[in-house]
């Protein structure tokens, strides 16, 4: 007798293709799940560090540290996604299973391990994890076992693995399609183009994800979680993992191979750069823990100043300044204004970027070998001694008014950890007379509406504002129906320049109106570039001009104690100093320049630049020489004339070289060692 079997019905197209998604998305809602609970685990664990952090604000955390994780989430992810166009790839269920129990236990033992390095450290990972892996094992470990409980935590993680490694097998179970009474059929795969198709639109998803942004830009940044006044707060909103693969970038990509390597012995780099950086008035303080850290009692100044203002204009070259010699009548409003304070003749720029110019002019830290992008990488997150911690101490308002978007260059994030408060971005302004569709809006909407919050912030309090044009930047932020006369006979350059004499302009009319309002009598007000651009005259093997800035001071009493014009050699690490110097109240900083008012009158002064991105050329100017010092190769002295048609002239002068050497070398080597120490603020 024949056993007659029922044959099973065909499974239903996409059956396997369905399983994947579905358990797909049910592990990623785990792993989200997951760092939503470290994050809890990492308050709770460090409440006390809180402080009077609100309600709100520990809410804003957990809203902020959703994008992270998110981010985080898509990554790992990715191998389920990319299976999506193999069928074989998505059958192999075993290896999606480990993947995802391995990467889960991973990121799980981070954030464990930073409930208490943040109680130490009240940093999330960075790159204090590799330098102590880098001392003596030993010791760490001595350190480790003695000071922290390693078997609760490695029980806790043994645990928590195999719970995941449980979830995930049962989420595998959970989305395999459901048995019948007939024999369970082979799955029947969906067509190559609905797999395409679907690929296509989760992978765009992730995407999203991963920049952890919808908006045009650079994707999400460390910045992006700093968005309220307290500190452990915004570090809350950060990933552990993360946090600890970006030190890893920064630690072993090429930037930090192309860090200044120390040239002199420690001792003597401290010695030689503070011969460099005290002025008369200044004492040492913290001197065997922080390199420059100094503490200024400058003269009172007469008549007092109130308020400061610093103007950070966009790629206002030196060059084409008429009133430092440049030709073309670009620059007819500050060429007026510099008749009413008083001009620097010789001062320049630290980098070539609007980053490097907002870090330097504000944090008086100057831009290095391998920290180029300091206001992005780790090290950005230290509190510095810029303008933002000296006023902000002193319980000055503040104010940042800028044409564009805040996220670039992780401004919002870098000046709100230095103490920043109060922003208004390109989101900000209503019916501009000028939007672009790439920047922002105008530099006459950016005045507009910064003279309105000026007013408005002039009260019982001293405020300090800085104030970003960006209309002289490619492409060019200009309204349709110019104000000014289009720039001709300098050929490629035209357009440049017809945005660096609409900015120009722009400014002109901020000071016609500001100088109607009350507050404008007690205010120092701080015009400088952010850099230059290249031009057609290369000035040395540096091409100075693109470093070749304005610095120009306004305010009660400014020209009259000083004069019209100063030919001091500085660069834009001098400019907190120097307001410091006219406040008059003694106070501790530690820049990484000087109060250039304040030199002997037989001081040409100095200032070490260099450009942005991967170029390690470095230079220091002291006076009318220059040395270029160019990566492994040797340097070249150079004397230099601004604006003027004699070429510069190469020196053999070892004698003079020589020393100018050991200052660059003194210099960065010192700022490095800070910066990589987290030394380098005013306490």
């Amino acid at each position: 007798m024949n056993t007659v079997h029922e044959q099973a019905p065909p499974a239903a197209p996409g059956v396997l293709l369905r399983h994947h998604l579905g358990f797909t998305l049910a592990s990623a809602l785990v792993l989200w799940a997951m760092y939503t609970l470290l994050r809890a685990a990492l308050l709770l664990y460090n409440l006390d560090l809180a402080g009077s952090a609100p309600a709100s604000s520990l809410a804003q955390s957990f809203f902020n540290g959703a994008r992270f994780d998110l981010r985080l989430v898509a990554y790992i992810c990715l191998p389920q996604l990319l299976s999506i166009l193999s069928p074989r790839a998505m059958a192999a269920r075993g290896f999606h299973i480990a993947w995802l129990a391995v990467l889960a236990s991973s990121t799980l033992f981070l954030g464990l391990v930073e409930l208490d390095f943040y109680r130490e450290f009240q940093q999330r990972l960075n790159a204090l994890f590799f330098q102590y892996l880098g001392q003596d094992p030993g010791t760490v470990i001595s350190m480790l076992w003695h000071g922290f409980p390693v078997i609760r935590y490695l029980a806790s993680w043994l645990i928590f693995t195999l719970l995941l490694l449980a979830i995930f097998r049962g989420l595998d179970r959970w989305a395999r399609p459901r048995k019948t009474g007939s024999p369970c059929p082979a799955p029947a795969m969906a067509p190559w183009y609905t797999r395409t198709a679907v690929f296509v639109g989760s992978f765009m998803l992730a995407a999203a994800l991963a920049r952890g942004t919808l908006q045009q830009g650079p994707p999400l940044r460390w910045g992006a979680a700093f968005t309220t006044d307290s500190l452990f707060a915004n570090q809350l909103g950060l990933n552990a993992t993360l946090s600890l693969v970006d030190a890893i970038k920064e630690q072993f990509s090429s930037r930090r191979g192309n860090r200044w390597h120390s040239a002199l012995a420690d001792a003597d780099a401290r010695v030689e750069v503070r011969a460099m950086l005290l002025n008369a008035d200044e004492q040492l303080v913290d001197e065997d823990v922080a390199a420059v850290r100094r503490r200024a009692s400058p003269a009172a100044s007469t008549p007092a100043i109130r308020n400061v203002v610093v103007i950070l204009m966009e790629s206002f070259a030196g060059h084409y300044v008429g009133a430092l010699g440049g030709r073309g009548d670009v620059t007819p409003y500050f060429d007026a204004l510099s008749a009413e304070g008083l001009l620097f003749t010789r001062f320049f720029s630290n980098g070539t970027h609007t980053h490097q110019g907002m870090f330097a002019t504000m944090a008086c830290f100057p831009n290095l070998p391998g920290f180029e992008y300091l206001m992005q990488q780790p090290e950005g997150a230290h509190r510095f001694s810029g303008l933002p911690q000296l006023l902000g101490s002193r319980g000055y308002d503040d104010l940042y008014v800028y044409n564009g978007d805040f996220a670039w260059d992780n401004q919002a994030g870098f000046f709100r950890n230095q103490g920043l408060r109060h922003y208004v971005g390109r989101h900000d302004f209503i019916d501009p007379v000028y939007a672009d569709p790439t920047w922002g809006v105008s530099d006459q909407d950016m005045f507009d509406r910064a003279l309105r919050e000026l007013q408005d912030n002039d009260g019982e309090t001293p405020f300090y504002a800085l104030l970003q044009t960006l209309s002289n930047h490619t492409p060019y932020a200009l309204p349709e129906n110019l104000p000014v006369v289009p720039v001709t006979g300098f050929d490629h350059l035209d357009e440049h320049l017809t945005a660096m004499r609409y900015s120009d302009w722009a400014l002109g009319q901020f000071f016609a109106r500001a100088k109607q309002l009350p507050f404008y009598e007690q205010t120092l007000f701080v015009v400088v570039g952010d850099h230059g651009f290249a031009t057609p005259e290369q000035l040395t093997d540096m091409n100075l001009y693109r470093y070749y800035v304005p610095l120009l001071l306004i305010g009660p009493g400014i020209r009259e104690k000083y004069g019209s014009l100063i030919d001091v050699v500085g660069t834009q690490v001098d400019v907190v100093p120097t307001i410091m110097g006219r406040l008059g109240r003694p106070y501790t900083h530690q820049c990484w320049g000087r109060d250039l008012l304040a030199l002997d009158p037989t001081d040409p002064g100095f200032g070490v630049i260099k450009p942005s991105g991967s170029d390690q050329t470095v230079a220091l100017i002291e006076g009318d020489r220059v040395l270029v010092q160019p990566p492994d190769r040797a340097a070249s002295l150079f004397r230099y004339s601004l604006n003027a048609a004699s070429i510069p002239v190469k020196q053999e002068d070892k004698a003079r070289s020589d020393h100018l050497h050991r200052m660059l070398d003194a210099y960065l080597q010192a700022a490095t060692q800070s910066v990589l120490a987290d030394t380098a603020g005013a306490r």
